[in-house]
């Protein structure tokens, strides 16, 4: 045990740990990154084309919700990036714990109906980045969530630190 540890910090740094090297990672960040590729290179093509020839207000929906797509997929992107140091050593599991690496911005990222205007190759970007989005949004909850947060706690550190206890661990 690390010296100041609690049973359940040990047992979080071993789920941060455990998901890093695991294939649902590699599949995340590989989504991720092609995402944030492909985001990228259709606001810079044909997505700009498509913008010019919107109406005044559709174009200023667009403007708005390509910030939103940016801004959720360099959050996914960020976190992803904050699990690759921790599984190639750059950073403890401890250290992804701190809220400055957690997935952020849901005021931005969240629940926002796209104006029916759009083009379809924006709003297709849009859906597919809210759901990678909202699957890391569940991961960062499940591996970072501390005691005494809203979401129910873990029930196998819950079991761990009673055993321990019990047994003198």
């Amino acid at each position: 045990m690390i010296e100041g540890a609690t049973p359940a910090s040990e047992l979080r740094a071993t789920v941060i740990r455990d998901f890093a090297k695991s294939e649902l990672f590699d599949r995340t960040f590989q989504e991720g990154m092609d995402m944030v590729e492909e985001t990228a290179g259709y606001l810079d093509g044909s997505g700009r084309q498509e913008s010019k020839l919107l109406s005044r207000n559709a174009a200023l929906a667009y403007a708005a919700e390509s910030m939103r797509l940016t801004t959720r997929l360099m959050q996914v992107a960020s976190w992803l990036l904050v699990q690759r140091a921790v599984r190639e050593g750059d950073m403890a599991p401890e250290s992804a714990c701190d809220d400055r690496y957690r997935l952020g911005a849901e005021e931005v990222c969240r629940n926002a109906p796209p104006h029916e205007d759009l083009p379809s190759g924006l709003l297709v970007l849009l859906d597919r980045s809210e759901r990678l989005y909202e699957r890391v949004r569940h991961l960062d909850r499940r591996m970072y969530v501390e005691d005494g947060e809203s979401e129910a706690p873990n029930p196998v550190a819950s079991h761990m630190d009673r055993l321990r206890t019990a047994f003198g661990g």
